[in-house]
């Protein structure tokens, strides 16, 4: 913990795996330009105003959702930007990430309909098979921690996901010190909130490291408190 590691050769792989750009629609390369590659470099923005999200960054494109002020926890809605699109219109356009179900759904809205990027340069790597979460910084380890994901029947979802605020939790309550909402849903929804996941401190830590959620990705109180220290929101969150 703390220590200066680069970040691990097969880490890194995984971490950078699919970032190539994918076609959405016929898109003209000369007029993409990526915004984040979500390691070393993110961006991010709140809603301007309740926008379509469309497939393709068009305005005759069907509408598949729109933009929200605020999250299922009350917080200010996150949304990464991924690429942006200069349409032969003139308008340009902005590919982010959904958090919503299913996971790992993008979309694209005009440029308008966000505020300011905010940048990050880090990244928390979760690896369920290690039951450990590590935090980089420029691609170089700053922080590392052992934790507990879900159970076999309520997994902790796979997939490129984002942080999207921090929660103070009652004291002496289930998620421990501080809570992370991400992007990411459990493949349960029967909870408040929905089902999203969190990142989240523990009133049991004796059950980790170990496989004891619903989906959530559980953490030592003096680890977490830590890691809130160093983990900006809106900083991606590589699951593996």
């Amino acid at each position: 913990m703390g220590s200066r590691m680069k970040m691990p050769a097969v880490a890194f792989a995984l971490a950078i795996c699919g970032l190539a750009p994918a076609p959405a629609g016929a898109l003209q390369d000369d007029r993409v330009t990526q915004l984040s590659d979500e390691q070393t470099f993110t961006q991010w923005a709140h809603a301007e105003w309740k926008a379509p999200v469309r497939p393709y960054p068009d305005g005759s494109a069907p509408t598949k959702a729109r933009l929200r002020f605020d999250s299922e926890d009350g917080l200010q809605e996150v949304y990464t930007a991924l690429r942006s699109f200069r349409h032969p219109d003139g308008s340009k356009w902005i590919e982010i990430r959904l958090p919503r179900r299913p996971n790992g759904q993008t979309g694209w809205v005009r440029r308008d309909a966000l505020r300011s990027f905010h940048v990050v340069r880090t990244l928390l790597l979760i690896d369920r098979a290690k039951l450990r979460a590590t935090l980089y910084r420029d691609g170089e380890q700053v922080w590392s921690a052992r934790v507990g994901v879900g159970a076999a029947r309520t997994p902790t979802p796979a997939g490129r996901f984002y942080i999207r605020g921090r929660l103070r939790p009652p004291r002496g309550g289930l998620y421990g010190d501080i809570a992370f909402p991400t992007s990411a849903y459990s493949v349960l929804s029967d909870w408040p909130g929905g089902g999203v996941v969190g990142i989240h401190g523990t009133n049991q830590p004796e059950l980790i490291p170990g496989r004891p959620s619903h989906g959530c990705i559980r953490i030592e109180n003096a680890a977490i408190r830590r890691l809130a220290e160093l983990l900006p929101n809106g900083s991606p969150v590589r699951i593996i």
